[in-house]
């Protein structure tokens, strides 16, 4: 197989930065995106959850679990204190179940 051809069936993620520190391994192998952004996919999961009204949190709750994510990256972006790994998959996991709630919340007022 070429490398055109393994290429042509990679899932690019552009929005991660991949770094080899901030990301988990597995078997040798690093993952397709850093740990936080891991976190935040996995939390991607819940939104069947909430779209068919199994889970609901309020619009406030939702907002206030996005931030712990945005405050440590805001903070080890512009200062010299760096998260763990577990840390960043913690805050991320949090962060897309809320941006989950937040999509089924508007969802359902536009709906």
């Amino acid at each position: 197989m070429t490398t055109d051809t393994v290429n042509k069936y990679r899932i690019n993620f552009v929005t991660c930065h991949k770094l080899p520190e901030r990301s988990f391994f597995w078997k040798g192998k690093q993952f397709p995106v850093c740990s936080r952004c891991t976190g935040i996919y996995l939390g991607y999961i819940t939104f069947p959850f909430f779209s068919l009204g199994l889970l609901h949190l309020s619009l406030l709750i939702s907002i206030l679990i996005v931030l712990p994510t945005l405050i440590d990256g805001t903070i080890q972006a512009y200062t010299k204190w760096e998260s763990t790994n577990l840390i960043r998959f913690t805050t991320g996991l949090i962060s897309g179940i809320g941006q989950m709630s937040l999509t089924a919340i508007i969802g359902h007022a536009i709906g």
